[in-house]
C-alpha cells in the first residue's frame, strides 16, 4: 500500500497541478463535519435518523408513481381480459403474468427512490463514515470492521444485494470472522425483500410504512449482530483482528453519477422481474390452476384451487409454519418460492390471492393478522437467501458442510424468531397459546444464556476456506 501511494504521489508531482489551498480547505471541512457525524453519541443517532428519513421520503413521494404503475397494470389487465378468449392462455396472461409480475413491478418506483438516496449517500462519502462508526459496535459482537461493508452492501441500508455482500467478505483475513460474516450477511434487508416488506406494511400498517421498514432493517442488524456473537462464543471462537480504514473527504455528488447508479440497480431489478420472476410466476400459475379432480388431471376454476398441485404440496408443509401463525398453504408456498428469488413471494401471493371477490390486498388482509403478518415478514427477512446468494456462500466457504450449516442455521433461527413474535404477540393481543408461549420463553432463555455465558477462545478451526 505504501508503495502504491508513493507511486501515485510521484505521478501527481510530475504532471498534475493541485490547488493546495482548496484541497486543505476541503479536508478541514471534512474534519469539522466528522466531529459531529462520527461523534461517539451523536454519530449513531444521526445515522439512525438518516435511515428513518430515507424510508419516510420513499413512502411519502413514492406512493404517487406507485399508483400510476398499478393503474397501468390494471388497464393492461382489463385490455387483455377484453381481447383474449376464455381459456388457458387468458388465465395464464391474467392470473399468471399480469397478477404475478405486475405485483412485483408496481413497487419499482419505491425501490428506485431508495436506490437514488443510497447512491447519494455513497457518493457524498457518508457510507464510509457509517462503516467507521459501526466498527466500534462490531468489535463487541466479535466481528471485524471489514465486515461492515458486506453488511451494508448486502442490504444493511435497504436496497443492497446478498450476492455482492457475500463476495465482499473476501477482504476478511481471519477464517473465523469470515465464516461469522457469511452466516449473518443474509439477515440484511436486501433489495429483493423490499417488495414483500412494502406490500405487507401497506396492507397491515397503513400510515406507518416507514416505521415498519425502519424496524425491519434494525431487526436484521440486531439479529445479525446477536447471532454473530452467539457463533463467536460457541462454534467459531477466537480473537478479533484490528481494523484500519481511510475516510474520503466529503464532496457533493454529481447528478449524472447518482442517476446512473440508481438506474443500474433499478434496471437489474427490472431484468430479474422479466426473467426469473416471470418464469417462477408461470410455474406457480400452472401448479395453482391444474390438478386432479375425480381422477382426471385438468385445469381448475377458482372454486377448485384447493385441489391444485400447489395446494397439495403446500398443504403437506403448512403445518410446519402453524406455530408462526400463518399455517395456510398459500403463505407456506410463497415462502418456499422465495428461496428462488425473494421477489417471488409477492408474485406468488398475487397469483394465489388474486382470485375471488376481493382484491389481492383485501384477501391478504383476511388471511393474516397484524401479529402473524409481522411474523411472516421477519421469517422471510431472516431465512436462507435466494439460490444465487446460497451459491455465492458455497463458493466463498468452499466447504459443503459449512454451506448446509448456513442454510439450516438461517432457516432455523428465522423460524425461532418468527415463533417468538407470534407467541408473544398473541399473548399480548388475547390469542394466548400456553404451550406455544412456554416454548417461546424457553427458546428466548436459551438464546440469552448462549449470548452471555463465558467462553474460552479456540486456537484451531477445522474448516478450510
Amino acid at each position: 500500500a505504501d508503495y502504491r501511494y508513493g507511486f501515485i504521489s510521484s505521478l501527481l508531482r510530475d504532471g498534475v497541478l493541485v490547488r493546495l489551498q482548496d484541497m486543505h480547505a476541503r479536508i478541514q471541512f471534512s474534519d469539522r463535519m466528522d466531529k459531529v457525524l462520527t461523534h461517539p453519541f451523536m454519530g449513531p443517532a444521526i445515522m439512525l435518523g438518516v435511515l428513518y428519513l430515507l424510508y419516510t421520503v420513499t413512502f411519502t413521494i413514492g406512493e404517487i408513481p406507485m399508483g400510476w404503475v398499478e393503474q397501468g397494470f390494471a388497464l393492461l389487465r382489463e385490455g387483455a381480459d377484453a381481447v383474449l378468449p376464455d381459456g388457458q392462455l387468458k388465465s395464464l396472461v391474467l392470473s399468471g403474468i399480469i397478477d404475478g409480475v405486475g405485483g412485483v413491478m408496481s413497487f419499482v418506483p419505491l425501490i428506485m427512490l431508495i436506490f437514488l438516496q443510497i447512491a447519494f449517500l455513497e457518493d457524498t462519502g457518508y457510507m464510509a463514515r457509517m462503516a467507521y462508526m459501526l466498527d466500534r459496535i462490531f468489535r463487541i459482537f466479535g466481528l471485524h470492521g471489514c465486515s461492515v461493508m458486506p453488511f451494508i452492501v448486502g442490504g444493511g441500508i435497504a436496497g443492497g444485494c446478498a450476492v455482492p455482500g457475500v463476495l465482499a467478505a473476501r477482504t476478511l483475513r481471519s477464517p473465523r470472522e469470515k465464516i461469522a460474516t457469511l452466516l449473518t450477511v443474509p439477515f440484511m434487508a436486501c433489495g429483493a425483500k423490499l417488495p414483500v416488506f412494502i406490500l405487507f406494511s401497506g396492507v397491515f400498517f397503513p400510515g406507518h410504512e416507514a416505521a415498519v421498514m425502519f424496524g425491519l432493517t434494525l431487526t436484521g442488524w440486531v439479529v445479525a449482530l446477536l447471532t454473530a456473537r452467539l457463533l463467536r462464543s460457541t462454534i467459531i471462537r477466537g480473537p478479533s483482528t484490528p481494523f484500519v480504514m481511510e475516510l474520503p473527504a466529503y464532496h457533493l455528488p454529481t447528478v449524472g453519477s447518482v442517476l446512473r447508479s440508481m438506474w443500474e440497480r433499478g434496471w437489474s431489478f427490472i431484468k430479474k422481474a422479466g426473467t426469473i420472476i416471470l418464469l417462477s410466476t408461470i410455474f406457480v400459475w400452472f401448479t395453482t390452476y391444474f390438478g386432479w379432480v375425480d381422477g382426471a388431471f385438468r385445469m381448475l376454476d377458482e372454486s377448485e384451487i384447493d385441489a391444485s398441485i400447489l395446494a397439495t404440496i403446500g398443504g403437506a408443509i403448512a403445518w410446519i409454519f402453524k406455530p408462526l401463525g400463518w399455517g395456510n398453504w398459500q403463505a407456506a408456498v410463497a415462502s418456499i418460492t422465495g428461496l428462488v428469488a425473494k421477489e417471488n413471494i409477492v408474485g406468488t401471493l398475487g397469483i394465489l390471492y388474486g382470485g375471488g371477490d376481493g382484491t389481492v390486498y383485501q384477501n391478504i388482509a383476511a388471511a393474516f393478522t397484524g401479529v402473524t403478518a409481522y411474523s411472516f415478514l421477519v421469517f422471510n427477512l431472516l431465512c436462507a437467501p435466494c439460490f444465487a446468494a446460497i451459491g455465492a456462500i458455497k463458493r466463498e466457504m468452499n466447504n459443503h458442510k459449512w454451506t448446509w450449516f448456513a442454510i439450516a442455521y438461517q432457516c432455523g433461527f428465522a423460524y425461532v424468531i418468527g415463533l417468538m413474535i407470534n407467541q408473544f404477540g398473541g399473548a399480548f393481543t388475547g390469542n394466548l397459546n400456553v404451550l406455544g408461549l412456554i416454548v417461546a420463553i424457553a427458546l428466548l432463555v436459551l438464546i440469552v444464556y448462549m449470548l452471555v455465558k463465558p467462553y474460552k477462545e479456540a486456537t484451531k478451526l477445522s474448516a478450510k476456506l
